[in-house]
């Protein structure tokens, strides 16, 4: 085994007590399987999962120390014996394979779900329904209470430490920052009675669980937002935290109602590192950074730089729960990347649902998704080598079937070829890395280049038919004839040069990346990024913000749909507004309720609200959804073979990579 590739990400750290066994801290992420019925062994299982890839440290998802701090009222909570009884079987299966955990202890706030939220004053956050009560002394004096009660528990249950969620704008950070907090009392007004809630929190959490239990302190680095904290303030409260027994501080950036992207793929990779690095050479215990470091690489960059005494990692090991093994073994390039997309992790947490992974839809799914080597010797042809087609490809070759991958392309990917040249989504190329490396070594026959007939099928036991999806071209007179007008996979595939005015039809997530395409600036840098967005990086403003002129894109662009309502925001629900204020931002016009009423040499003609408009356009865009390319599966089933259509050729609707994947690894586990 070489480790020597990464040494400073897998060196071991010391922290007196106890050791971890390397850098890696695996980043707190609520799965839903907190609150689910048999939740408890599928959160083992998944656990387990990443201490046996190798993770230092893991943080488990925010549990409430008391009935007020619930995210919503059926949220999970930590405050009786009988928690910790049940919570033996996560931290009983993480030891069992030489990993480490701490529970996180997460008081909502403000942010609770529920009319009897609380907060340092009775202010209501932006993103929320219920105005929370102010808090009593008494009320403040029992939370921290229970914090601590918690906190006993947590040692009980086996955990090795507990996180104190002080950061992304809950409780504990509503009472640190005036945004949140008008109070005239000792636990408001002045920064040091605003910050006697975590001190006092730490002190009386370290006085009930002892010298050697791990306390990790969330701290907002960086707020984001208006009336946050000033580097100034988070040195001296880093400080203060360090006297009172905080064994790890990690970082945390950005309020969730902050109006600046921190962790989607929109955001540079490490974007975040520097604000860490501030902190460092005032305090002298390990310090974490976070967010959007998804390689061992950039990771390694980090820490051999001295930003950093350890890296906070949650979506990678959701993607791949052996990321900390293959670097170890150096193997990076099997490392299954996290994209950054948000689809099947925190968009399905915020509406209830459990938590998964796009590239890897059996995360969260350990104990019922499921690859069981074969009983049966079978072949199996996939026709088309998009998402759906690798994923099934790989799938059923981890299984043990002989599996022949065909293509009529002389590459794989599909429609990820054209997602990795969007701006901000570049990373759509490391799952076809991923994927591409999978099929040499599980020994998919690889095909391409040949369309495949029917004929040639007879042989194989099962014939998977993954084809995909072509653009569908809408019914608008003069559209079939015109010089302006191009679907959206002949421009981004050929890299076709659009004039200044450019029309594009369809506002679903292909339109809108098609506009962030049409209007993205020539060169952005990680300093151009930050200055786009208006964050400081002195952090002498408070909450770091400090808008900048903006940029506006040379080119005129407008983008429609036919539904009224709000236009840009693209299919993902904890990314849509990223989307629609970049647009907005270059200078997009975004019209809603459109009808098409043709197309000839003076432009789109359209009627909006019923008024009718000619947009001189140079180009139309077509991004109004696509069909199926799918003319297999009848031929074959005539030839009574078995048939199974997935992905695309089986949904064409709004392209959903996060569906298809999950579709082709089920139907893997079902063969």
């Amino acid at each position: 085994m070489d480790d020597k590739s990464y040494p400073h990400l897998l060196a071991p750290l010391d922290l007196g007590f106890t050791q971890l066994r390397n850098r890696v801290l695996m980043g707190s992420m609520h799965t839903g399987l907190e609150e689910s019925r048999d939740g408890f062994k599928k959160l083992s299982a998944f656990y387990a999962a990443r201490a046996r890839g190798g993770v230092g440290l893991i943080v488990t998802g925010g549990f409430s120390p008391n009935f007020r701090g619930r995210l919503h009222p059926l949220s999970a909570e930590f405050s009786s014996a009988r928690a910790a009884r049940a919570h033996r079987t996560i931290t009983d299966a993480v030891h069992a394979e030489g990993g480490k955990i701490a529970l996180q202890l997460l008081h909502a706030g403000r942010y609770a779900m529920h009319p009897l939220a609380v907060s340092a004053s009775a202010i209501r956050s932006p993103i929320s329904k219920f105005t929370p009560r102010e808090m009593s002394s008494r009320q403040i004096k029992k939370t921290i209470e229970a914090f601590a009660k918690s906190a006993e528990l947590a040692r009980e249950a086996g955990y090795d430490g507990v996180e104190l969620m002080g950061s992304e704008g809950y409780l504990v950070n509503q009472f640190i920052c005036k945004r949140s907090n008008h109070r005239y009392d000792e636990w408001g007004g002045s920064y040091e009675n605003r910050i006697r809630l975590p001190i006092e929190l730490v002190k009386a959490v370290r006085a009930r669980v002892g010298k050697e239990f791990i306390i990790i302190f969330r701290i907002s680095m960086l707020d984001l937002v208006e009336q946050g904290s000033t580097q100034q303030e988070v040195v001296q409260l880093a400080k203060e935290l360090e006297k009172v027994g905080v064994t790890i501080l990690n970082t945390g950036i950005g309020w969730h109602e902050a109006r600046v992207p921190t962790i989607a793929t929109q955001v540079p990779r490490a974007a975040f590192a520097w604000v860490t690095e501030k902190l460092k050479s005032e305090v002298n215990i390990p310090l974490v950074t976070c967010n959007r470091i998804n390689t061992p690489q950039v990771a390694e960059d980090i820490l051999s730089a001295n930003q950093a005494d350890m890296v906070s990692m949650a979506r990678p090991f959701l993607a791949d729960p052996d990321f900390v093994a293959k670097a170890e073994q150096n193997r990076a390039d099997d490392i299954n990347t996290c994209i950054g997309c948000n689809q099947a992790c925190l968009d399905h947490v915020f509406v209830g649902k459990r938590a998964s992974c796009l590239v890897n839809p059996q995360a969260c799914y350990e104990t019922e998704l499921v690859l069981k080597p074969t009983a049966s010797e079978r072949s199996i042809a996939i026709i088309g080598a998009g998402p759906a087609g690798l994923a099934c490809a790989v799938a059923c070759a981890e299984r043990g079937f002989s599996v022949d991958l065909f293509d009529k392309n002389d590459y794989v990917g599909g429609q990820f070829n054209l997602a990795m040249r969007i701006p901000g989504k570049e990373e759509f190329k490391e799952t076809i890395r991923y994927f591409t490396r999978r099929l040499e070594q599980t020994g998919v026959v690889v095909k391409l280049g040949h369309e495949v007939q029917a004929d040639e099928l007879k042989s194989y036991d099962d014939v998977v038919v993954a084809t995909g999806v072509k653009p569908r071209i809408p019914n608008i007179p003069g559209a079939l004839d015109s010089d302006k007008v191009i679907d959206y996979q002949t421009l981004i595939r050929d890299n076709v040069q659009l004039g200044q005015k450019v029309a594009v039809i369809g506002a679903g997530g292909i339109g809108v990346d098609v506009s962030s395409l049409l209007t993205e600036p020539d060169h952005q840098d990680l300093d151009a990024w930050l200055k786009d967005w208006g964050i400081d990086k002195t952090i002498e403003h408070a909450g770091g913000l400090y808008p900048h002129e903006q940029y506006v894109s040379q080119r005129q662009v407008w983008l429609m749909q036919r539904k009224p309502g709000k236009v840009g925001r693209g299919p993902g629900r904890t990314t849509g507004w990223i989307h629609r204020k970049v647009l907005e931002k270059r200078g997009v016009e975004l019209l809603g309720g459109v009808s098409y009423d043709k197309i000839d040499d003076k432009g789109l003609h359209i009627t909006v609200e019923g008024q009718s408009r000619i947009l001189d356009v140079d180009h139309i865009v077509m991004c109004a959804g696509q069909t199926s390319v799918e003319a297999l599966s009848a031929k074959l089933q005539a030839l009574k073979i078995n048939t199974h259509v997935i992905g695309g050729a089986d949904v064409a609707g709004e392209v959903d990579a996060k569906r298809v994947i999950r579709q082709a690894v089920e139907l893997a586990a079902k063969l």
